[in-house]
């Protein structure tokens, strides 16, 4: 059973910085996809970044490249998602999810990721 729990999400003002964690109860944390996806009000959830299980292929929307940093520790059993330069446009509800795949993957439709956290809100003011 795979269990996903965000956190670090807050209020913070334009141009700062928050680092959200997703702590990972998941049999064998290496063998997944990672994902980051966010959700505003009356929008669709939307990707932000993800990485494969290896790491060694990372995805960002566009809107966050240069700002956004996805990472995570398989000792840890945790994902991270540092978000530098935030925007009110940032404003949303984030949420970790992950896939099992050993192939070198970053799927970017919600509907490609079984398993998800309960969600972090971030507010960004302006």
């Amino acid at each position: 059973q795979v269990h996903l729990v965000e956190s670090g999400g807050g209020l913070v003002q334009a141009g700062g910085s928050l680092r959200l964690s997703c702590a990972a109860s998941v049999p064998t944390f290496s063998d997944y996809v990672w994902g980051w996806f966010r959700q505003a009000p009356g929008q669709e959830r939307e990707f932000v970044a993800g990485l494969s299980w290896d790491a060694g292929l990372i995805r960002y929307a566009d809107s966050v490249k240069g700002r956004f940093t996805i990472s995570k520790d398989n000792a840890k059993n945790t994902v991270w998602l540092q978000m530098n330069s935030l925007k009110p446009e940032d404003t949303a509800v984030y949420y970790c999810t992950a896939r099992w795949s050993r192939r070198s993957e970053v799927p970017i439709f919600f509907a490609e990721y079984p398993y998800w956290g309960q969600g972090t809100q971030v507010t960004v003011s302006s």
